[in-house]
Order: structure tokens, then C-alpha cells, then sequence
């Protein structure tokens, strides 16, 4: 019995010392674009982003920083992609309906996840939200949690 012990109270420091312990962080999402400057005006814009230097990357690319240092690059491409409400940029906000009262007052259309028009949802955790896309069509979830 006590050689049992041992060996599993070996196994477990052996494990606890192999173990990786990597601490990630976001750093930053990048989305195609077809039109740079029209992208780029809706996430300045509408979004409030300040834009930032784009490390010498040159003028097919535009950067945007979040307070939180994350990042979104936007990047010139004729390539094709389909975006999908399922896979969404998510952003949080103190005054939500102060952002859909803006949003109206643009002209920019949002819904909540089932797709009505103009109004929110709330989410079992209590967290209420909306989405909207950009001019390319991804979308952005725009919600209350409080990270």
C-alpha cells in the first residue's frame, strides 16, 4: 500500500513538473477586407476605434486598437470569404442602448442572436446584446458582460 502511495504521490509532482503552464492573451483578430477605407471609416467611425500604426506594413493594411491592447487588423484582399453570425467579433459596452440609439440615428442595422431587427436579446447569464455587421459582412456581437 505505502508503495502505491509513493508512486502515485511520484506520478503527480512528476506530472505537476512537466506540465506546460503557458499564460495566452488575445493580441489581435484580422479580417479581410474588400474596401480598406470603407472598412476602416465603419470601425472608426461607427465603432469608435482609434486607428493605430500598423508597423510599417504599408497602405493595404489598417490597424485599431481596443483599451484592453487587443487589436483588429484590417487587411485588403481580393479573396473570397463567406462570413457566418456563428463566428463573430464580440465587443462589451457600458450603454447599450445608447449605442442602438446611435446606430439608428446612422442608419446602421443590428438584430438580436434570432435575427429580429432592432432589438436585443438577453442571454441566460443576464447579459444582453446585439449584432450588426460591417461592411464586408462580419459580424459583431455587441453585449453588456462585464469582463
Amino acid at each position: 500500500m505505502k508503495i502505491g502511495f509513493i508512486i502515485l504521490i511520484n506520478l503527480f509532482f512528476l506530472h505537476t513538473m512537466i506540465a506546460q503552464d503557458f499564460k495566452l492573451t488575445k493580441d489581435h483578430d484580422a479580417l479581410l477586407v474588400k474596401d480598406l477605407d470603407k472598412a476602416a471609416a465603419f470601425y472608426s467611425d461607427i465603432l469608435g476605434l482609434p486607428e493605430i500604426d500598423n508597423a510599417g506594413l504599408g497602405p493595404k493594411f489598417r490597424w485599431f486598437a481596443l483599451d484592453n491592447k487587443v487589436q483588429i487588423h484590417l487587411i485588403a484582399s481580393e479573396e473570397e470569404f463567406k462570413p457566418h453570425k456563428g463566428v463573430h467579433l464580440a465587443l462589451n459596452i457600458d450603454d447599450l442602448d445608447g449605442f442602438m440609439k446611435f446606430l439608428k440615428s446612422k442608419n446602421i442595422p443590428f438584430e438580436n442572436w434570432p435575427g429580429e431587427a432592432g432589438t436585443t436579446n438577453t442571454r441566460p447569464d443576464g447579459v444582453r446584446q446585439i449584432y450588426l455587421t460591417d461592411p464586408d459582412g462580419y459580424w459583431i456581437e455587441i453585449n453588456t458582460n462585464k469582463l
